[in-house]
């Protein structure tokens, strides 16, 4: 089977994923983070999108699409998200057995919704014994330092790259990382949010905590701070800091994304 082409002109793919209301293609299609897959580079039908752990599919169904991996990728799990039920189909025929279809939760892109008020009195009230921290150069080397949550800063190449381009705010209790809330990707005009909380400091309030501080903190600097539930709880959490569930929608949690054509 013929490989994927990388597409470096993103432009050559945009219409194919036009009314996607997605910042993860929105970064990758603005040269921001990610890379860029379709059939054929000149006149494409069928295109990919890979940024951190998710995959994002438009056009034609490809089974040479589906099975990419970029090269430079290590992990085999991905996040697919697919367009139609067709796509749906292609997935489930190309990883039978190493994929779980789950149910994942949009939640509405709305500028002026955000009623900074309500933010500020959720950080003033921070549970008693933590503290609400920018995530510098030593919060950073925490952060990326425990498997819990690396994914708040894994998408930058280092420090200097995060410091440049992103964004986040880590709860401490002392000298113990409890939680946090940072840019996952950034596209030109704002961010994606991640937030984790370690397991043995869950439900004290501090995710809510530090997802406040970090709307505020992207308001402050004209950047939208775009929220994607994986579950109904982070759908929850979402609707207390003033966003509105949009919609669900299907993806696959991919286990064997190795790139190979017997997967």
């Amino acid at each position: 089977m013929e490989k994927a082409v990388e597409i470096l002109d993103k432009s050559k793919i945009a219409d194919l994923f036009a009314g996607w209301e997605e910042t993860l293609i929105w970064s990758c299609l603005q040269d921001c983070m990610g890379r860029a897959y379709a059939d054929t580079e000149e006149d494409p039908q069928s295109a990919q999108i890979v940024v951190g752990d998710f995959c994002f599919f438009a056009g034609n169904p490809s089974a040479r699409l589906v099975r990419n991996k970029p090269d430079d990728r290590e992990s085999e799990f991905v996040i697919m998200v697919p367009p139609s039920a067709d796509w749906e189909d292609m997935i489930e025929d190309v990883y039978r057995g190493c994929s779980k279809k789950v149910i994942r939760y949009a939640i509405r892109k709305e500028p002026d919704v955000f009623d900074k008020k309500k933010l500020e009195e959720i950080v003033k009230n921070c549970p008693e014994g933590f503290s609400l921290h920018r995530i510098d150069g030593e919060i950073y080397r925490r952060v990326m330092g425990e498997s819990w949550s690396a994914d708040l800063c894994s998408q930058f190449r280092d420090y200097e790259d995060y410091r440049r381009r992103g964004l986040g705010v880590a709860a401490m209790d002392r000298h113990i990382l409890a939680a946090g809330a940072s840019s996952y990707t950034v596209y030109k005009q704002g961010i994606e949010i991640e937030v984790d909380t370690r397991q043995d400091y869950r439900r004290k309030g501090l995710a809510l905590c530090c997802a406040a501080q970090l709307i505020l903190d992207c308001l402050e600097r004209g950047m939208y701070p775009s929220w994607d539930a994986q579950n109904p709880a982070s759908a929850a959490l979402a609707e207390k800091l003033g966003y509105h569930f949009d919609k669900e929608y299907t993806a696959y949690e991919v286990y064997g994304f190795t790139g190979n054509d017997e997967t």
